[in-house]
C-alpha cells in the first residue's frame, strides 16, 4: 500500500502550519489544497509549501467547496500512483497520532473506506452534535444498514481505485455534503466501511465554514436524493448480500449482528443469534425519545422495522409460522388476517417496536399507575409482607419491565431481572444510561450455573424479587428441555429456571403483563410455595410446574399474539434431546443428577 495526506484548506491560515508540523514527523506526500484562500492564507500557504518537501500545493483559482477540494486532492493522487490518501481536515480538530492506527487498519482492510468515528470533549458544539444524530439516521435508511456509524468525519483513508471508479461516474456534492455522499456512494459501489475510534476536539479559535442555512439545504436535498437512489437499488440490496458484510472488516460493535440467511441459519440455534442493531443506534433512539417522545421514535423506527423485516428471513418466517399455529387454534381470531399472509408478520415486527418504547417508558418511570390494571396485586403484596423473596417466572411477551413498576406498589423492594448478555447488551446498556437510578437491577449472565445460583439466593435472603424468563432454551444447556404441548405440537422448555427456582427455595409465582385497549394488563398466579422436595419426586414435580407455566403461556400467547416475540423457531428439536430420546425412547429429558 502507497498512501499520501490530503488536506482542503480555505482560510485556515491559523491552524494549518501546526498541523504540518505535527504531520511532518510521518514524512507524507502530502497534497495541500488551497480552495480560493484569502491573499493572508495563499502566502502562508506557499511557504508553508516551500519548506515542507513532502507538500505538494495544489491552488483553485476560486473557492470551489470542501467536497471539490477533497475531490482534487485525491484524484491527484491517484494519478501519481497513490493507491490510498489519507484526508485531514486543516483546521486541528482531528488527532493526529492517531494516523499509525487509521494506516494500520487500512492495511488489514486495503479495499475498505477507513473513517475515523469522532469520540467528543466538551468543546463539541450541541447543535451540531444533535444534527449529526439525524444524518446518521437517513444514512442508515439510504444504505439499510448501520455499518456507517458516522458519515461526517473528515479523517478517512479512501481506497483511490475504487474512488476514482465513483468520481469518474458519478458528480458529487462540491461542499459540506461531500462526505456523506462520497461514503453512502462508495458504500453502495461494494466498498466496505471500517470505522476506527478518534478524539475529535473543537479549538476555541477555531474557524469553521460551514453556512448554517445553506449547507443545511444542500444536506437535505442530498439525503432526498440519496434515498429516491436507495428505492431504485432496493430489489438488488434485498436479493443480494453487501461485499461489506463479506469482508470481515468491521471491528468491535461497530458491526450490527446481521442474521445469515442461508440455509444454516434456519438450524441455528437462537442464542447464538445476538441482537441486530448497533449500540449507537438504539442509543440515538433513546435520544429521540427523550426529545420527542412516542411520535418522533415511531418516525424514525419504522423504517428501519421494515428493513429488518425485509432483511430478516429467519425472524420473518418464525413468526408467520406462529401467528400460523395462533390461528389453527383460533381460526376467527380478531387480531389476525385469514389467511395468514406477509401483512400480520409485518404488524408482528411493528408490535415489536412498540413493545420497545413500552420498556422505555417502563424503565423511565413514565407508565402511570392508573394505566395498570393489576387486580392480583396482594398476591405480591403478601409475599412482600413476609420479609422473604420470591421468583417471578416470566416470559418474552409482552412488557416484562413493567414488573418494577408494579410489584413495588405499596413498598419499595428491589426487583433483579435475569438476562443473558450477548443477546440484549447494547439495548440494556442504553437503558440503564437513561434511568440510572432504576430499582430495576439487570444481572447479566451467560448460562446458569453455581455461582449465579448464590448470588441470588442473596438477593431472595434480602426479601427481593427474582425475575427469571422461562420460554427460551440455552445452547449451552441443549438436552436440558422438557418437551411439551404448546399450540398444537410439542415444544422444548429450559428445565434451568425451574431447577433454579427449587434451589432458591421460595415461592414462586407466574407473572404475564400485556397490553390491551391502551392498558396495561398484569397477571400474577401462584405457582408453588416452593419447587423444592425429595429428590426422588423432582422430575415430576418440575415437570408439573412448567407444564402449568406453558398453559399460561400459551393462554395469554393466543390472547395477545402480535406482543410474544419469539422470532426464531421455537418448535425447533433440540439436537441432544433427539439423540437422547433415541436411546430413552421418552419425549422428555430426565433432570440431570448435577443440578439437584
Amino acid at each position: 500500500m502507497t498512501l499520501a495526506l490530503v488536506i482542503p484548506n480555505y482560510n485556515h491560515h491559523i491552524a494549518i502550519e501546526k498541523t504540518l508540523t505535527d504531520l511532518d514527523q510521518y514524512q507524507l506526500s502530502c497534497y495541500l489544497v488551497d480552495d480560493g484562500s484569502d491573499d493572508q492564507t495563499r502566502y502562508v500557504l506557499q511557504a508553508l509549501a516551500d519548506k515542507f518537501s513532502w507538500v505538494t500545493l495544489i491552488q483553485h483559482p476560486y473557492n470551489r467547496g470542501k467536497g471539490e477540494a477533497v475531490m482534487s486532492g485525491l484524484r491527484q493522487a491517484h494519478r501519481d500512483g497513490f493507491s490510498h490518501a489519507l484526508q485531514v481536515d486543516a483546521d486541528g480538530q482531528h488527532n493526529l497520532a492517531d494516523i499509525p492506527l487509521m494506516i494500520s487498519t487500512s492495511d488489514q482492510h486495503p479495499r475498505a473506506l477507513i473513517s475515523g468515528q469522532p469520540q467528543y470533549d466538551e468543546s463539541v458544539p450541541k447543535g451540531r452534535l444533535y444534527g449529526r444524530y439525524i444524518t446518521h439516521f437517513w444514512v442508515w435508511v439510504e444504505t439499510l444498514s448501520f455499518d456507517i456509524q458516522d458519515s461526517m468525519c473528515g479523517f478517512r483513508v479512501y481506497p483511490l481505485a475504487a474512488t476514482e471508479q465513483l468520481f469518474s461516474q458519478q458528480a458529487l456534492g462540491e461542499r459540506m455534503d461531500f462526505d456523506i455522499e462520497v461514503m453512502v456512494k462508495l458504500y453502495w459501489q461494494g466498498t466496505p466501511v471500517v470505522h476506527v475510534p478518534t478524539k475529535v476536539i473543537y479549538p476555541e479559535d477555531g474557524i469553521s465554514h460551514f453556512q448554517g442555512v445553506r449547507d443545511n439545504v444542500r444536506i437535505s436535498w442530498m439525503h432526498t436524493k440519496l434515498f429516491f437512489g436507495m428505492l431504485a437499488r432496493l430489489p438488488g440490496i434485498i436479493a443480494k448480500p453487501h461485499l461489506a458484510k463479506k469482508d470481515s472488516t468491521t471491528q468491535g460493535s461497530n458491526q450490527p449482528n446481521q442474521e445469515n440467511q442461508s440455509t444454516q441459519a434456519t438450524t441455528k440455534h437462537w442464542s447464538a443469534m445476538t441482537e441486530r442493531g448497533s449500540f449507537w443506534g438504539i442509543k440515538f433512539l433513546a435520544q429521540c425519545y427523550r426529545l420527542g417522545g412516542h411520535w418522533l421514535c415511531r418516525a424514525i423506527m419504522y423504517p428501519v422495522i421494515c428493513y429488518f423485516f425485509l432483511t430478516g428471513k429467519t425472524a420473518r418466517d418464525a413468526s408467520l409460522d406462529f401467528l400460523h399455529r395462533v390461528q389453527q387454534q383460533q381460526p376467527n381470531h380478531p387480531q389476525l388476517n385469514s389467511p395468514i399472509n406477509w401483512r400480520d408478520s409485518l404488524k408482528h415486527f411493528f408490535a415489536f417496536g412498540n413493545a420497545a418504547l413500552d420498556r422505555i417508558d417502563a424503565w423511565c418511570d413514565r407508565i402511570n399507575l392508573a394505566q395498570v390494571d393489576f387486580n392480583d396485586r396482594h398476591i405480591l403484596a403478601e409475599q412482600v409482607a413476609t420479609g422473604r423473596g420470591a421468583v417471578l417466572i416470566v416470559s418474552h411477551l409482552g412488557n416484562m419491565e413493567l414488573c418494577r413498576a408494579i410489584s413495588i406498589h405499596q413498598q419499595k423492594v428491589k426487583v433483579n431481572v435475569m438476562v443473558l448478555t450477548q443477546h440484549a447488551e447494547n439495548f440494556n446498556k442504553v437503558m440503564q444510561q437513561l434511568n440510572p437510578q432504576s430499582s430495576l437491577n439487570l444481572i447479566h449472565v451467560n448460562e446458569l450455573d453455581p455461582s449465579t445460583a448464590m448470588l441470588l439466593q442473596q438477593k431472595i435472603d434480602q426479601g427481593e424479587i427474582v425475575v427469571i424468563a422461562a420460554d427460551r432454551t440455552s445452547s449451552s444447556s441443549q438436552g436440558r428441555v422438557t418437551y411439551l404441548p404448546f399450540l398444537g405440537q410439542d415444544a422444548a422448555f429450559p428445565q434451568g429456571p425451574f431447577i433454579l427456582a427449587s434451589l432458591l427455595d421460595c415461592p414462586v409465582y407466574t407473572l404475564f403483563c400485556i397490553r390491551q385497549h391502551g392498558r396495561y394488563q398484569v397477571h400474577v398466579e401462584h405457582l408453588s410455595d416452593t419447587l423444592k422436595g425429595p429428590r426422588s419426586g423432582r422430575t415430576a414435580r418440575l415437570t408439573a410446574a412448567m407444564s402449568q407455566y406453558s398453559q399460561r403461556l400459551a393462554h395469554f400467547a393466543q390472547l395477545a399474539p402480535m406482543q410474544w416475540f419469539n422470532f426464531f423457531d421455537f418448535w425447533r428439536k433440540d439436537e441432544l434431546v433427539i439423540r437422547n430420546n433415541q436411546h430413552s425412547h421418552s419425549s422428555a429429558t430426565p433432570f440431570p443428577s448435577q443440578d439437584r
